[in-house]
């Protein structure tokens, strides 16, 4: 399977979710020069896109699949050539369009913070090669009724699951609500990345990342379930639930380098 192809399924599956809804969410994707010259020339430039408030020169050179602003999760893959766009990071500021937008759109309101977060990432982890932001239902329904903290998420979510702690060792970052598709945004996201794979936006969604479609889809799926289980049950009462010294045990039966000072 290709890299559209691959792509593509995965942003099917996101839709089917119920995770992004309308043109709701967005996915930048690094690929290599391979799997660009699969599918276009990566010497032909067809447009160019400037950003001046962003600097992306630690990505320059990279190729990315980026899913288009304004445009449907549900309609990528039947029709990825009007939807998707592969890019190429020329300069500091300027992406070039090598293949896709074909109906004259552009890269998401998104990408300057994708792409900050991608210069992050792989500081931390040279293997790093995805971003994806989308409205995860009871994540954003958590962020209504809890103080807006890393810490105290992080806790919660961990303590839904036996599984929470080995998929996310790391915890969650939690952001306030701030203005998507600008600078500030983008700016606190990538800032928690040095630290975190995952990111809370406050009644928006959440921001993931990792080294593959699989790995980031399912630390999506981990984090939401885990976000479900937590609202299903916020409001009765609990008679029993993981301890503190239950998820210490899991870390050491799975060998997991957690996030220390939450639970111990």
């Amino acid at each position: 399977m290709g890299c559209i192809e691959e792509v593509t399924e995965i942003l099917d599956l996101l839709y089917k979710h119920g995770w992004d809804e309308r043109n709701g969410g967005n996915l930048s994707y690094i690929l290599t020069e391979e799997e660009v010259k699969s599918v276009c020339d990566p010497t032909k430039v067809i447009k160019e896109f400037k950003y001046d408030d962003f600097d992306l020169s630690l990505a320059v050179g990279r190729y990315f699949i980026i899913t288009g602003t304004g445009k449907y999760f549900k309609n990528c893959l039947k029709d990825p050539r009007n939807n998707l766009g592969i890019m190429k990071v020329s300069d500091a500021h300027t992406l070039q369009l090598l293949w896709g937008y074909e109906d004259g759109g552009r890269p998401t309101s998104e990408a300057p913070t994708h792409l900050q977060c991608h210069i992050e990432r792989l500081k931390v982890d040279p293997s790093h090669r995805l971003v994806i932001h989308c409205h995860t239902t009871n994540i954003i329904c958590m962020t209504h009724i809890l103080p807006l903290d890393s810490d105290k998420f992080t806790e919660i979510l961990w303590k839904m699951q036996t599984e929470s702690i080995v998929v996310f060792p790391e915890g969650v970052a939690v952001l306030p609500w701030i203005l998507c598709g600008g600078t500030e945004i983008g700016r606190q996201t990538a800032a928690k990345m040095s630290e975190y794979r995952s990111v809370i936006w406050a009644q928006h969604g959440i921001f993931c990342t990792g080294r593959s479609l699989d790995e980031v889809f399912g630390l999506i799926e981990t984090i939401e379930k885990a976000a479900e289980i937590y609202m299903k049950i916020c409001d009765k009462k609990i008679v029993q639930s993981i301890s503190n010294e239950n998820l210490i045990e899991i870390a050491e039966a799975f060998k997991i380098d957690y996030r220390h000072g939450i639970i111990d």
